[in-house]
């Protein structure tokens, strides 16, 4: 499998991440984006990794944590990241709200 794609609402999401560790740790923002943007490249050439979570989507997701965020995604033709999410929130919610 080569590489991932971000949907609209994850690319929203890593754009408020950054706006919001640059406002409250900034000394952390190219840290986490860093891992983040890693991450989804160890998920698409090992698209299998984290845990598949059907109770929370009316579809298939799987869930890979990286430091406080969640890195949802489907598996395609290619990895797509569906939402990037902070873990404190209600993901259910949150993902019902991007359908």
């Amino acid at each position: 499998m080569s590489g991932f794609v971000l949907s609209p609402a994850a690319a929203a999401d890593i754009e408020d991440i950054a706006s919001f560790l640059d406002d409250h740790a900034s000394h952390a923002t190219d840290s986490v984006l860093t891992a983040l943007r890693g991450s989804m490249t160890r998920l698409a050439e090992r698209p299998g990794l984290g845990h598949l979570r059907e109770d929370l989507a009316d579809e298939p997701l799987r869930f890979y944590a990286v430091w406080s965020y969640l890195v949802i995604y489907r598996v395609a033709a290619r990895v797509e990241i569906v939402r990037v999410i902070h873990a404190a929130r209600d993901v259910a919610d949150e993902l019902s709200d991007s359908s």
